[in-house]
């Protein structure tokens, strides 16, 4: 008797069911499905740096990825569990291995830090450019979330130590950090295109704000704002501004002055910003005294830690400074931000910030500054006492 429909029925299901079966063993965690990343990326790519590159393989580690590998790991850590929960199809090498964590998080980091296309950060792992930007943007989602602690304002004990550390480094007592602004410069399609994205250079841009320690380590960062703005506009529309008025940040004790007045928390800014009682900027005029001008150079050195931060964490992680091809603007606020915690991690874990590897000119070359003629009362008196203090012990402060 042939056999009947049903009993057919019955055998396709059965065929299924050791499908699935044999498809359920695939390890969610693929670290143990695939050879050390590190050796084969090495040995593959090691001559590519060139003659001048590293030697050493810790240095050469640094050179591809900005970090040791003991920071490395630390990132690892951070992400493995978003990474490892996700499914895994897709990601995979040419030769069908799926991708462990490390290896995942090793094409991201080398894509930011590099710049290169998709396609050459692909081949130098042996993977494909949708891979490469499937993981990069994985990573990112996920070190977005898992390090916001190594982004936030410092506690008041970690306060003291910035001020103490900026009295004794520049002389200028009770300040809390050096704030700046750069430009991410991009392409965008006709139909995104607007002067609010057209900088002053005709680049089509967008605006990162940030406030450094004395360490180049990022305190407080604003992007995602068009970067046709000026930078004193930028500021007021930043959640910093607005906690700054309403006296939830820069709101410790005053310091008292030489003379008896006093000078509550305050940041360094340049001449794009507008001089306020919580941010003072240099002195502006063709006929300065020299109390003005001294004061002008010491604010300038302070100032420059923000200048400095900014020429490193574009030299660090140069998709920063590479004109970015039509990306989305939705996404690209959240890779500057990985970018500014990648820097801070570095800093957290004891590595070096590589000087090396941070861009030789300004982080903004061929920009100028707009000037900003606000001008508050209360401001312009805490700038006068705070040059007449510095006027009043430069001796002390120099031969400290």
């Amino acid at each position: 008797m042939a056999p009947t429909k049903k009993s057919k029925k019955r055998k396709r299901d059965s065929k299924k069911l050791k499908k699935c079966k044999n498809l359920s063993v695939v390890p969610m965690e693929p670290r143990a499905a695939e050879p050390d990343w590190w050796e084969i990326f090495w040995h593959k790519n090691c001559s590519t740096s060139g003659s001048s590159g590293p030697n050493d393989e810790a240095e050469v580690f640094k050179y591809f990825f900005r970090t040791s590998k003991r920071t490395f790991d630390y990132i690892c850590s951070l992400v493995r569990e978003d990474l490892v929960s996700r499914p895994p199809s897709g990601l995979i090498n040419i030769e069908g291995r799926l991708l462990s964590v490390e290896k995942q998080v090793a094409i991201a980091m080398r894509r930011l830090a590099s710049g290169e296309s998709q396609v050459s950060v692909g081949a130098a792992f042996g993977v494909g450019q949708s891979t490469v930007s499937q993981v990069t943007w994985r990573f990112v989602e996920a070190l977005e979330q898992r390090a916001k602690h190594h982004l936030r304002w410092p506690s008041s004990s970690r306060l003291e130590e910035i001020k103490s550390q900026f009295e004794a480094s520049f002389g200028l007592p009770n300040c809390c950090g050096a704030i700046d602004a750069t430009h991410i410069i991009m392409t965008l399609p006709a139909v995104q295109t607007s002067d609010d994205w057209c900088d002053t250079k005709k680049n089509y841009s967008m605006f990162l704000q940030g406030i450094v320690d004395h360490q180049m380590r990022f305190l407080d960062i604003v992007t995602g704002w068009p970067g046709g703005m000026t930078t004193s506009r930028l500021l007021k529309c930043s959640k910093f501004f607005k906690l700054c008025n309403v006296g939830e940040r820069l709101n410790g004790n005053a310091r008292k002055l030489s003379g008896g007045s006093e000078i509550r928390e305050y940041l360094v800014g340049g001449v794009g910003y507008p001089l306020l009682p919580w941010l003072i900027t240099p002195y502006e005029s063709d006929d300065l005294s020299p109390l003005k001008l001294n004061f002008n150079t010491v604010h300038g050195a302070a100032k420059s830690l923000a200048v400095r931060a900014f020429s490193q964490l574009k030299g660090s992680w140069r998709i920063l400074n590479k004109v970015m091809w039509r990306p989305d603007k939705r996404k690209l606020p959240s890779i500057i931000l990985v970018c500014c915690l990648l820097q801070n991690i570095i800093i957290d874990n004891g590595d070096e910030l590589q000087p090396d590897v941070a861009l030789s000119g300004h982080h903004d070359l061929g920009y100028q500054e707009h000037c900003c003629k606000q001008i508050d009362p209360l401001g312009n008196t805490s700038r006068e006492n705070l040059a007449n203090h510095w006027h009043q012990n430069k001796e002390k402060i120099y031969s400290s």
